[in-house]
């Protein structure tokens, strides 16, 4: 262990970043679907030694020696960061293989160049615990309160973009993952940072006199892991949440692949698939859509503008029963406004739609995917011969703001599309009235674009922890999988797997009271880092 030590602290040049590379990528074995937990303990534990190592380095001559340790800190947190990326988000390159007529030559950017974008925050971590650092257990805190604070960044930042934190290393386990009702994402990735970067200070009993006594910050560091994993088993200990009286929920995964099959002209067709999947009998109890209250298919799930389509929509209203509503992901055209003058847009959204073809709400995703939904400073990079991956003109507009959706029968909806559901700031309208809380979340998406890679089981996953973190059940249909049904402790209560074909029927759990991360998200998410970086700069100091 303690050569290990030295060598990462010593290492210099292709040597260091090589080091920093793969100690990173390590860290993606802890994300889903693999979800080794342990695997997170490499790149935390050689983050600290990296930065102990930041003053080593070779200085150049003339070099202000703590300028150059904050500048060595910083360019190992970037291999470190591009190393946990490109093993994290490896799988984006599916999607340039869609349409490879047109996308793939942009692959390299989407498995190297955003990976490259996003290793600034690590970092940007890495030289913020380097001005902060000091021997010692403090160090750990340290680099829990700094990296923690560049993930924050990294949330919010731009548009934001909180997908693989570290904290998801706890997130993806059950039991571990109760305490987001506490804190959040933000508290399980200071505290995934501490918990797993404590086996760095092993090695710093080589220069005490009792070498085989296990350090404090080692016994600390276990007695946080178990109490979180205590608090998850009694939280999971709860009676499980009973289903609403009198609702029956089908959820329909078509696995539509994105193919010269699926559109316009085949209309007809997909609507006759999605009608007789809908209408599918499963067992004795399950016979088809008579007695189901709530339909609902996924994310994008016509070639066509469904809105402008009455022949279209009667199809489908005609097919449902009196008692059922369809709740679908569809592209729709709305009306914006800017600069006094009004014009059409496209929008991703939801349609709540009755027998009849009647389209009772629609709710407007707001959160859009840049680059997949909207190209981000358009005028410039059309010029570079980029584009959106969505065939809609000019890419989606995003919708005012969040709303709840209104269904007959039903408590309010949260409405959540794709990846809005990682977002679990956005996730409820600000400033409810009372007797207006959301009973559920409707969560649509399509991953088809990432075939059968690690994307869908990342996503999975995230959208499983705000459930937590809100204390709602979620009803998540994807197109290819992996749809389910997610009480509001994250129990998967049904599921089915990646690109299969095939309906869920099931209830729709009660919801708890709201979770305190729920009832102050934004403030409980600062309050995380704020306690870690007090506790590191309590213990500065002491060795």
């Amino acid at each position: 262990m303690y050569p290990i030590a030295e060598y990462v602290i010593l290492a210099d040049g292709w040597r260091r970043r090589l080091i920093s590379f793969a100690g990173g990528a390590c860290g993606a074995l802890a994300l889903a679907p693999v979800n080794f937990l342990p695997a997170m303990i490499v790149p935390m534990t050689i983050a600290v030694w990296l930065i102990d190592g930041a003053a080593e380095a070779r200085q150049a001559p003339g070099a202000r020696p703590r300028s150059l340790a904050v500048r060595n800190a910083f360019g190992a947190g970037w291999w470190w960061g591009f190393g946990y990326f490109v093993a994290g988000f490896w799988w984006l390159g599916a999607a340039f293989l869609v349409e490879p007529q047109d996308f793939v030559w942009a692959m390299p950017l989407g498995i190297f160049g955003l990976p490259a974008f996003l290793a600034l925050f690590p970092a940007f971590g890495f030289a913020l615990a380097r001005l902060g650092w000091s021997p010692g257990p403090a160090r750990v805190l340290t680099l829990a309160a700094a990296l923690g604070f560049s993930e924050w960044l990294r949330e919010h930042m731009l548009t934001g973009f909180p997908w693989n934190d570290y904290g998801m290393a706890f997130g993806n386990h059950l039991v571990l993952a109760q305490f987001a009702a506490i804190g959040g994402l933000g508290a399980l990735n200071v505290l995934t940072i501490a918990i797993c970067a404590s086996p760095a200070l092993v090695a710093d009993m080589r220069f005490k006199k009792n070498k085989r006594r296990v350090p404090t910050g080692v016994i600390v560091a276990i007695g946080a892991f178990l109490a979180i994993a205590a608090f998850g088993a009694i939280r999971l200990s709860a009676p499980q949440p009973k289903d609403l009286p009198g609702v029956k929920v089908r959820l329909m995964q078509p696995n539509v692949t994105e193919d010269e099959n699926f559109s316009a002209a085949h209309k007809d067709e997909i609507i006759a698939r999605y009608l007789a999947l809908s209408d599918r009998a499963t067992s004795p109890e399950h016979t088809g859509l008579a007695d189901v209250s709530l339909l609902i298919w996924p994310e994008s799930a016509f070639p066509f503008i469904l809105t402008e389509d009455p022949q279209a929509l009667a199809a489908i209203g005609g097919a449902l029963p009196p008692n059922t509503t369809l709740v679908t992901g569809a592209a729709r055209v709305g009306i914006v406004s800017h600069a006094g003058e009004e014009y059409p847009a496209y929008f991703n959204s939801i349609l709540a739609i009755a027998r009849g073809g009647i389209i009772l709400d629609t709710y407007d995703k707001v959160h859009l995917v840049p680059f997949g939904e909207y190209l981000p400073f358009e005028s410039t990079l059309r010029h570079l011969g980029l584009h959106h991956f969505v065939h809609i003109p000019g890419g989606f507009a995003p919708g005012a703001a969040q709303r709840l959706l209104s269904l007959p029968g039903l408590p309010p909806v949260v409405g959540s599309i794709c990846y809005e559901a990682i977002f679990p700031e956005e996730a409820l309208p600000p400033d409810l009235p009372p007797g207006t809380e959301p009973g559920f979340i409707i969560n649509v998406t399509n991953d088809a674009w990432f075939g059968r890679t690690a994307g869908p089981y990342q996503h999975l996953a995230q959208a499983r922890l705000l459930t937590i973190e809100q204390g709602l059940p979620m009803l998540r249909d994807a197109n290819t999988g992996v749809s389910a049904i997610i009480d509001p402790y994250g129990r998967v209560l049904h599921s089915l797997g990646l690109q299969q074909e095939g309906v869920i029927d099931g209830g729709l759990p009660e919801k708890i009271a709201p979770p305190p991360f729920a009832r102050a998200p934004f403030l409980i998410g600062i309050l995380a880092w704020v306690v870690m970086l007090c506790a590191a700069l309590a213990l500065r100091g002491i060795v």
